[in-house]
């Protein structure tokens, strides 16, 4: 989620939830948790009388990104000098 969002820089709930393929239920539970982490900022909003979230990758996101991402080149690396 963090990726799309470092991506995007700002998306609506329905947004992510049709690019990640996720239920309601599941992407709020991750939303709260990564807002609860100070990860991304929820925005609660209404337009035009119907309530509509967005959602920012916060500076902590982007940093937290930025080391899962340098965790995974590792591992990659990793594989690709294992021997065969």
């Amino acid at each position: 989620m963090l990726v799309v969002l470092a991506e995007a820089k700002k998306a609506d709930f329905g947004y992510l939830k049709a690019t990640l393929g996720l239920t309601d239920g599941n992407l709020g539970r991750h939303l709260q948790v990564l807002a609860d982490a100070g990860l991304v900022k929820l925005d609660k909003v209404f337009e035009q009388r119907r309530p509509r979230t967005w959602v920012t990758i916060t500076q902590a996101g982007r940093t937290a990104l930025a080391a899962e991402l340098d965790i995974l080149e590792d591992l990659i690396e990793r594989a690709r000098q294992a021997p065969k």
